[in-house]
């Protein structure tokens, strides 16, 4: 199955795609054609354990690849998640259940796919010959940063770079990045907001002098950012799955299905479950829940991206996005394939910052997506009371996803059985959580978590209580315009 970029007609494999990350003309690797399974296929799935499933699911998603490849690496993928089940589901009350991604090694569900890519990445190399360091660059809203260091870490033949927002990321999620070790890792603090950090790295790709120097040290660029094939195509198993195992359960039926209620920024996460959607998931509604940077909830009500607004900075750091990149592929669905319609759109909002889509384009995304929002009050309200009526602890994010989902039902009435995706630990966010349900607070974020643990007697998961006592390795902050330098410094072992 070939894949082309959202801005072209060039048909290239699935490890092409995977190791090139970005298309040379900006654009986004998409799949031609995705597969179609049956409900036979979601009973075989039904079957299996995760890395069978996820296995499962690439194979028929990814050229290039066999199974017999892809097993082994989902088994290595996951062999470090601390549930079995690596990404279980709890049942709550009213037909709603969570689907959490929080249990691999740096408690977020950007481990699902990165703890993957690495092998995918290392497997595609070795396939078309490539000599070269593979030089991993990304930017990160909070999670996808340490899952990335701790992914790609002394991984042979790669290294990898990560941005963030200086002060845009909580206190543990900025913890576990600047102490990450591994020879091959470098943190960069970026001056500027996600998007400033985003855009560089995307600046970076398109720039033939920087990628010059990078082949002079010997380097070839590609990203571990969603932008990435690699990174979207494990996610796209784990809503496989949930569907298996929701089946087997007897909790949802085939033919009424289930909607799907996703905390987003990047537009990543819920674009897996249209896919999975797309290739006969029982998904009925897409639930996308923003939380005060709401163009993704404007842009579904009004078929308008309009990124002219504030830019908050609020307790869901990881959804403090204005610049949704990977809409750009459901972009290419809406357009049926047509690039000169994205390359529009794309320029549009680079041009102008804003950019609308048809009436009957307008008509599919409705169609198939709800969006809402939470601010941080509303968050931390739910986070309350699901806490007092469930005794189920959840971080703002998911916080954020649960509060829509309920105004969603709410609104329509859709008592269709719902799969919220919880997609941190609620200890990444610990003081804001720890508030949201009345524990006293006092001192830094390791003292939250112990206030937290305290108070509900859910444990805190080692991983963070760990970071406390460990030491920071990484200093380099650099201004959103020197990006490029900041990276070669790095190398050079140079404060930027």
């Amino acid at each position: 199955m070939p894949f082309v970029s959202t801005r072209g007609t060039e048909q290239i494999s699935a490890p092409e795609a995977i190791v090139r990350g970005i298309a040379p003309d900006g654009g986004l690797y998409v799949p031609l054609k995705l597969p179609k399974l049956s409900r036979e296929d979601f009973d075989a799935l039904a079957q299996m354990d995760y890395p069978a499933r996820a296995a499962y699911t690439l194979d028929a998603v990814l050229d290039g690849f066999t199974l017999e490849e892809l097993l082994p690496m989902a088994k290595d993928a996951y062999a470090r998640f601390d549930d079995p089940a690596v990404a279980p589901i709890r049942e709550l009350k009213d037909g709603r259940s969570v689907l959490e991604l929080f249990h691999g090694p740096t408690l977020a569900f950007k481990d699902m796919a990165l703890q993957f890519l690495p092998r995918l990445l290392t497997a595609s190399a070795f396939k078309r010959g490539e000599s070269k360091e593979i030089a991993i660059l990304t930017a990160t809203s909070g999670d996808t940063g340490k899952a990335a260091l701790e992914g790609f870490k002394d991984v042979k033949g790669t290294s990898v770079t990560v941005f963030y927002p200086l002060g845009g990321v909580s206190a543990v999620q900025e913890k576990q990045m600047v102490t990450s070790e591994g020879k091959n890792v470098h943190v960069i603090a970026v001056k500027g907001n996600f998007d400033d950090a985003q855009t560089g790295v995307k600046t970076l790709f398109g720039d033939p002098a920087f990628q010059r120097k990078m082949d002079a040290l010997g380097k070839t660029l590609s990203s571990a950012n969603s932008i990435n094939l690699g990174r979207l195509a494990p996610q796209v198993a784990y809503y496989l799955s949930a569907c298996a195992e929701l089946l087997r359960r007897g909790k949802i039926a085939w033919e009424t299905g289930l909607n799907v209620c996703v905390p987003t920024g990047n537009f990543g996460n819920i674009l897996a479950a249209w896919y999975a959607r797309r290739m006969g998931a029982p998904i009925k509604k897409l639930i996308c829940a923003s939380n005060r940077n709401d163009v993704l909830t404007d842009f579904i009500n009004t078929g308008v991206y309009d990124r002219r607004r504030e830019f908050h900075k609020t307790i869901s750091p990881s959804m403090d996005i204005l610049i949704s990149s990977n809409l750009e592929r459901f972009l290419w669905e809406l357009a049926e394939g047509d690039p000169a319609a994205v390359r529009g759109w794309m320029d549009q909002l680079k041009r102008d910052g804003a950019y609308e889509i048809s009436g009957r384009q307008k008509e599919m995304l409705k169609d198939a997506f709800y969006g809402g929002f939470a601010d941080d009050a509303a968050t931390r309200k739910t986070i309350r009371d699901i806490w007092e009526t469930e005794q189920y602890l959840t971080d703002p994010h998911t916080g954020v996803a649960m509060r829509v989902a309920q105004d969603y039902r709410d609104k329509t009435g859709d008592q269709t059985p719902l799969l919220i995706v919880s997609t941190a630990s609620p200890y990444k966010f610990a003081a804001d959580v720890a508030e949201a349900i009345g524990a006293e607070v006092k001192g830094d974020a390791f003292a939250a978590a112990a206030a937290l643990e305290k108070k509900t007697g859910v444990k805190a998961p080692a991983a963070v209580l760990a970071l406390k006592d460990m030491p920071v390795l990484h200093t380099l902050v650099c201004d959103k315009e020197r990006m490029g330098e900041a990276v070669l410094a790095g190398f050079d072992g140079q404060q930027a």
